[in-house]
């Protein structure tokens, strides 16, 4: 029943303008605004879409990924448009560098990965995985 349905993700965030700045300038997504909320239009035509919720509370995972070609170019470009990579050290020897990423395909251990918050704190990341 539900498997040729149209099907989209959604998210919340504490501030829209905020949002569709941060995604529009700093990610360079294409954004419509409308009276409900944003609609993020991905590759493949996908869409996700983001509501505006005053008592937000950040999901303490990753939210969105975004598959990319170089990784090292991607954090370059993001860095440049002032996003901001997070750091974390998961203590088994996997662990971010001085740019945000974490080397997973060379350890065997996943793919490289960066993650970055957008202003609401939800969790996204780029990552390369061949």
């Amino acid at each position: 029943m539900l498997r040729d349905a149209y099907t989209f993700s959604g998210f919340s965030v504490k501030d829209q303008s905020a949002a569709k700045d941060f995604y529009m300038n700093k990610l360079g997504l294409d954004v419509a605004d409308d009276n409900m909320g944003l609609h993020l239009k991905l590759s493949g035509d996908k869409t996700v879409f983001i509501y505006q919720k005053d008592d937000h509370t950040p999901a303490t995972f990753t939210v969105l990924n975004f598959v990319v070609d170089d990784i090292n170019v991607a954090v370059s470009e993001l860095a440049d448009n002032g996003v901001v990579f997070e750091e974390y050290d998961f203590g088994n020897g996997a662990k971010t560098d001085d740019r945000g990423i974490m080397r997973g395909l060379a350890a065997k251990m996943g793919p490289d990965i960066a993650w970055f918050k957008d202003p609401s704190g939800n969790i996204m990341a780029v990552l390369q995985d061949k």
